[in-house]
């Protein structure tokens, strides 16, 4: 287990509903956040957060919301701007040598693209790219998507195969310009923990409103 893993997830009820919030590693997890959920910690990279999120779904009664949380990566979008995920893929999976199309799991049948279908009301949204390298530069060119991350394409699917609704907030953290050390992603994490607090008051009042059907 990491070093992220000691702090204690708890499900948290919004108008009856029990929602889950899910984040890579506690340095996205600052004053705003704190003071809203306790997220489970699924660690960094699609592989981690794949286990982390289906060792949580088959210990613990199944949550009616999970909610992937935290920052991205973009060369188009907004820095330090939260958007919600509309689609999700996988940019790692390439078995287009053997005719399949690229970014499509073989034999797994979902396209390279899968829609998220919960979504909040009148809130930006923008696609999403899985992967586990830090995209950087001119590799942005090669991400079919408007953002990247490393863990919401993994937590969808183990939300799939536990049949549990899914939605995807992601804070722009960096991507103007290369990166080339730590403090590149993390110099406007607490921002993004501002503004992602926000949008998970705004997420919450839309259920409460019953504008989110779960």
């Amino acid at each position: 287990m990491g070093r992220d893993s000691v702090m204690t997830p708890e499900v948290k009820i919004v108008a009856g509903r029990r929602v889950l919030y899910v984040m890579a590693t506690l340095a996205e997890y600052h004053s705003a956040l704190k003071a809203r959920f306790k997220p489970l910690i699924c660690q960094v990279g699609p592989v981690e957060a794949a286990l982390h999120m289906a060792q949580y779904l088959t210990a613990n009664n199944k949550p009616d919301l999970v909610v992937s949380l935290g920052s991205a990566g973009s060369a188009v979008l907004e820095q330090v701007k939260v958007y919600q995920v509309s689609h999700v893929s996988y940019r790692d999976m390439d078995a287009s040598p053997f005719g399949f199309e690229k970014g499509a799991t073989p034999f797994l049948d979902l396209p390279a693209e899968v829609e998220l279908k919960h979504m909040i009301p009148d809130m930006e949204t923008a696609t999403l790219s899985t992967g586990a390298n830090v995209v950087s530069g001119d590799s942005y060119k090669s991400a079919s998507a408007d953002m990247v991350d490393m863990e919401t394409w993994a937590i969808m699917r183990a939300c799939l195969i536990y049949g549990v609704p899914i939605i995807g907030l992601r804070g722009i953290s960096d991507g103007a310009d290369p990166v080339s050390k730590y403090s590149d992603w993390t110099k406007y994490l607490e921002v993004i923990d501002q503004r992602l607090g926000e949008a998970v008051d705004i997420l919450e009042a839309a259920i409460t409103n019953k504008k989110i059907t779960l």
